[in-house]
């Protein structure tokens, strides 16, 4: 499945202009035969905006949810992208998937919260494990600061994730992440990850590009620079399969030596 990934920050602060540049990119990413693009964490409203949070955040299935639902059905790919989301009183940072007609298929919540600015706007989410059925393979749901927990990551192995997509907003100086974190994740689950990041000076935060698609061999497939960029890479279940056959990995867990990490 080819797959598109939205390295931009976009603008900050205003959905309108955010929308017209995922419309633009899913007008070349259908262009160039990719079935799904991934946007990054909070793309939707701009991550550094404040107290806009709670002002901007709405339900998985708003307006917002169903321009974004139109863009997809217009240029016919599935979306995934970063939003904040209100529950009632409660704001979590979100992802969501819709399909290429425009369905809602998965809507994950950040279960671990990174830093001052996130705890002081969001609520974790307590699902660890969000996934959905996307053109034969299992797509998995992850938001930057959890990839970084090998639990989690695992978890979406052992039920059976073949792409494990993962809006983000990286900043320097935690590069390494994209760098090296990444592709060592991706083979350790033996999986695709795609991380998707913002890129540019927001606010406080430096984010620092350096987007990447790894494979179940530990490879990048694609590597984005420091710039926004709009780059491909293809996940295949062929190859994902052999890998996982070559691989003992999963196989030669001992769960039962574990207990103690939790």
């Amino acid at each position: 499945m080819r797959t598109a990934l939205l390295q931009s920050s976009g603008h900050p602060g205003s959905v309108a202009e955010n929308l017209a540049v995922l419309d633009g990119a899913a007008d070349r990413a259908a262009t160039a035969g990719a079935a799904l693009l991934t946007a990054p964490e909070m793309f939707l409203t701009g991550y550094a905006i404040g107290d806009a949070v709670g002002r901007l955040a709405e339900p998985a299935d708003g307006a917002h949810a169903d321009a974004i639902a139109e863009i997809a059905v217009r240029h016919g790919l599935a979306i995934a992208y970063g939003y904040p989301e209100r529950d009632g009183d409660t704001v979590y940072n979100s992802a969501q998937l819709i399909s290429a007609d425009g369905t809602r298929l998965a809507n994950y919540r950040k279960t671990h919260l990174f830093g001052r600015f996130e705890r002081e706007h969001f609520t974790p989410g307590e699902q660890q494990l969000v996934q959905a059925e996307l053109n034969g393979l299992t797509v998995g749901l992850l938001i930057c600061y959890d990839v970084e927990f090998p639990e989690n990551v695992r978890a979406h192995a052992l039920a059976g994730t073949d792409l494990l997509l993962v809006p983000t907003a990286q900043m320097h100086p935690y590069q390494f992440v994209a760098e090296s974190m990444i592709p060592v994740r991706a083979f350790e689950n033996q999986m695709y990850v795609a991380y998707v990041n913002r890129v540019g000076q927001e606010g406080e935060f430096e984010f620092v590009g350096l987007s990447v698609l790894a494979g179940p061999d530990g490879v990048a497939r694609v590597r984005a620079g420091r710039a926004g960029q709009l780059v491909f890479a293809d996940a295949d279940p062929a190859f994902l399969a052999a890998s996982r056959e070559a691989n003992p990995y999963l196989a030669d867990r001992r769960p039962g030596l574990y207990g103690s990490l939790v």
